[in-house]
């Protein structure tokens, strides 16, 4: 029979070790099925509890549509109830005409997402939509002379080469972004 010490070392009396059952966390998890824990609070804010609608946005409506249009918010007529909710989207000036015809057919294809009557009707906002993966870079500027030489005075000191062209990078970019 175990005694209490060897419940908590994990012995059986005998010499052998078990496993302990019940451990926190359970071990390594894919980061997608951590994910929807992370975002929810954030997405809840929006009405968007789980987050699937906003992370399969372009599969839901389709990808000339997903990138003229983004979802910003649902919205319920009670709290406690999630049906026949408002479904706010940011649409891309002149685009707007062209989604009112549209939007039964995107109504489908969302409640069709969620599995049952979610959204009864989208409320558009015009403005700009961005696409990441389109973002206009902008060439860093370039430092002034007074900033090099502060930045070299700075780092002369440091004896570690690779250290002290980190630093320099580093500083670079601080100086770069202070003045934008």
């Amino acid at each position: 029979m175990a005694t209490k010490a060897d419940k908590k070392t994990g012995s059986r009396g005998s010499g052998q070790a078990f496993p302990r059952t019940g451990r926190r966390g359970g071990g390594p998890k894919a980061l997608a099925q951590a994910l929807p824990a992370v975002t929810r609070r954030i997405l809840g804010k929006r009405g968007f509890a789980e987050g699937s609608l906003v992370n399969d946005w372009s599969s839901v409506v389709g990808e000339e549509i997903a990138r003229r249009c983004i979802p910003k918010q649902l919205s319920f007529k009670r709290s406690n109830e999630r049906r026949d909710g408002t479904l706010t989207l940011r649409v891309e000036s002149g685009f707007a005409t062209e989604l009112v015809y549209l939007e039964q057919q995107l109504l489908e294809r969302i409640n069709a997402h969620f599995g049952y009557r979610a959204v009864a009707k989208l409320r558009l906002l015009q403005g700009p939509v961005i696409d990441r993966k389109k973002r206009p870079r902008q060439a860093p500027r370039p430092l002034t002379r007074t900033e090099e030489n502060t930045l070299s005075a700075k780092v002369s000191e440091v004896e570690d080469e690779d250290l002290r062209k980190a630093l320099s990078d580093l500083g670079t970019a601080v100086f770069r972004r202070s003045q934008q």
